[in-house]
C-alpha cells in the first residue's frame, strides 16, 4: 500500500500584510511544518497561501490535475469563506476541514501579530457554513496539530480519502452473471455508478477460456514454482490439476489488468454450464485476493467492491461470509465455497494447497487453499443497498478465536466472536438488513470505516 497523496489548501488574506509585514511567509512556513509533522502518515502537496479567489482556485486546480487523492485544508489566519465557497462545492476530493492554529496555549506573551497567526477558528467556521450549505460532505477535526492523537485521526482520514477516491473510479468484472434468486447481491448498476463510483461491467466466459488458451507454458510453470516454495502442496494433486488451475489465475488475471478491472466475481453456475472449463477457479481467487483484487462469489459485485475497498482502506480484505452460529464460544464460523485471502492464514500453520471433491458446478475437483484465519482482532463489512442510490455499511469489530481445527473443512475457516455478543450482533445485523457476504479485515477498524462513509457517502451503522 502506497501513502495517501494529499494536497494541502492554507486560508487566509491579503490585507493583513500591510498590518504584518511577512506574514504570508510567516505562515506559509507554519503550513509546510504542518505537512512535515504528518509525512509518515501521507504525502503532502502544499499549496501556496491562499489569500484571495484566483489563489484559491488556482491551487484547486493544480490539486486536480495533480490525481491527488484528498485536500486537508485548514486556516492560516482568518479568510472570508466566500472565495473558497463556490471551489469547495464543485471540487471532487474528499475533504478534511483541519481546525488547528499554530499555538496550542494563550499566554501573557501574546501581542497583536500572535493573536493574528492564531485566529484560525472563525474561518474554519466561516468554511464550514459555506460547505454545509452547498450540501458538501466533509470531515472535521479540531486538534493540537502537534498532538499524536491529530497524527492518528490524519492517518484514517487519508486511507480513508485514499480509499474513496479509488473506489469512484473502480471497475468490477462479472464473468457470466449473478447467482439467480440470491437477493442481496442485487443492486441498481446505474445508481451505484451514479452516487458511488463503481462500475459493474458483466464479461463473456467464453473470453476467459479463450485467454486461457494463450497462457505461455513458461508462465504456468513460474506461478507453480512459487507455490511450490510458499505453500504446502497436497501430493494428490495431479500436474494436469495444477496447470488448469494456474492457467485459469494467469488468465483471469490478463483480462482484469488489461480492461482495467481491480475487482470481479465468478458464479459457478455461469463456469459450470458453459462447458468448456474443466473446474472452478477457486485456487485463483485466493491467490487474487492477496495480490489486492476485490472478489465476490457468485456474481456479488458488491461484495467484490468492498473487498478492494477493504484492501485500500486497511489493506488484506478477504472475502468471507457467515456459516453457523456456535453458541457456547458465542462465535460465527466463518467461511465459503473455497475462496479467502492466504495473507490473513495464521502463521503458525501452512497454507495448503489442496485436492478437494466439490460438487457444486458439477465440475472436477478445483485446487483450494486451506487455512484457519490468524486469531486476534477482526472487522467485518457488509453493504446494504437500499434501493434507488441509498446504501448503507453494517460494521461488526470482535475477534477471531483460536479454535480447535475442522478436519473436514475443506476451505479457508475461523471462528469470529462479535464484540457485542454473537446474539446482538445477529439481531442488530439482521435488522438493519446485512447481506450474507462480506469483508474481513484483521484489526479493529470501526472507525476507518465510518471515515469511507463519511466520505463517500453511505450510511454507517455498527453492530
Amino acid at each position: 500500500m502506497t501513502k495517501p497523496r494529499i494536497g494541502l489548501l492554507g486560508i487566509m488574506q491579503e490585507l493583513y500584510d500591510d498590518m504584518i509585514p511577512g506574514i504570508t511567509e510567516h505562515q506559509n512556513r507554519y503550513a509546510h511544518a504542518v505537512a512535515n509533522r504528518l509525512a509518515d502518515v501521507a504525502d503532502f502537496v502544499v499549496g501556496d497561501p491562499v489569500r484571495d479567489r484566483d489563489d484559491a482556485e488556482r491551487t484547486m486546480r493544480k490539486f486536480q490535475n495533480d490525481d491527488l487523492d484528498g485536500v486537508l485544508v485548514t486556516m492560516l489566519t482568518y479568510g472570508p469563506a466566500m472565495r473558497v465557497a463556490r471551489l469547495l462545492s464543485e471540487n471532487r476530493l474528499p475533504v478534511l476541514l483541519a481546525n488547528i492554529q499554530p499555538e496550542p496555549q494563550v499566554t501573557a506573551a501574546w501581542d497583536m501579530a500572535d493573536m493574528t497567526y492564531n485566529q484560525g477558528i472563525h474561518g474554519a467556521q466561516d468554511t464550514a457554513n459555506a460547505m454545509v450549505r452547498a450540501g458538501r460532505r466533509f470531515a472535521v477535526l479540531t486538534d493540537d496539530w502537534k498532538s499524536d492523537r491529530f497524527r492518528e485521526d490524519v492517518a484514517r482520514w487519508a486511507r480513508a480519502a485514499r480509499a474513496v477516491t479509488a473506489w469512484r473510479s473502480l471497475k468490477i468484472g462479472v464473468f457470466g452473471y449473478a447467482m439467480n434468486q440470491m437477493g442481496d447481491i442485487r443492486v441498481d448498476e446505474n445508481a451505484l455508478v451514479r452516487s458511488l463510483g463503481p462500475q459493474i461491467d458483466f464479461l463473456a466466459p467464453g473470453d476467459l477460456f479463450r485467454e486461457m488458451q494463450t497462457v505461455p507454458a513458461e508462465d504456468i510453470a513460474k506461478l507453480r514454482a512459487g507455490e511450490d516454495d510458499r505453500f504446502e502442496i497436497d501430493p494428490r494433486l495431479s500436474d494436469e490439476e495444477r496447470d488448469d488451475h494456474a492457467r485459469m489465475q494467469l488468465a483471469i488475471q490478463r483480462m482484469l489488468d488489461e480492461r482495467g478491472y481491480r475487482a470481479y466475481s465468478t458464479h459457478f453456475d455461469a463456469i459450470g454450464e458453459d462447458g468448456r472449463f474443466a473446474r472452478l477457479p477457486l485456487a485463483a481467487a485466493s491467490a487474487l485476493m492477496a495480490e489486492g483484487y476485490g472478489y465476490g462469489a457468485e456474481g456479488d459485485a458488491l461484495a467484490a467492491a468492498m473487498v478492494y475497498a477493504g484492501h485500500q482502506l486497511i489493506g488484506d480484505g478477504h472475502f468471507t461470509e457467515m456459516y453457523a452460529m456456535d453458541f457456547p464460544s458465542d462465535s460465527i464460523l466463518m467461511s465459503h465455497m473455497g475462496e479467502g485471502n492466504y495473507a490473513i492464514a495464521r502463521t503458525d500453520r501452512p497454507v495448503r494447497l489442496i485436492k478437494r471433491s466439490l460438487g457444486i458446478g458439477r465440475l472436477a475437483d478445483p485446487p483450494t487453499f486451506l487455512f484457519q484465519y490468524r486469531p486476534g482482532p477482526a472487522t467485518l463489512a457488509s453493504l446494504v443497498s437500499l434501493g434507488g442510490e441509498r446504501f448503507r455499511l453494517v460494521v461488526a469489530e470482535g475477534e477471531n478465536l483460536d479454535s480447535a481445527e475442522l478436519p473436514a473443512l475443506e476451505m479457508p475457516y475461523g471462528q469470529f466472536r462479535p464484540a457485542s455478543g454473537l446474539r446482538a450482533c445477529m439481531n442488530a445485523w439482521l435488522a438493519n438488513g446485512g447481506t450474507h457476504h462480506m469483508v474481513m479485515n484483521l484489526g479493529h477498524h470501526a472507525a476507518d470505516w465510518r471515515d469511507f462513509c463519511l466520505l463517500a457517502g453511505i450510511e454507517f451503522v455498527t453492530v
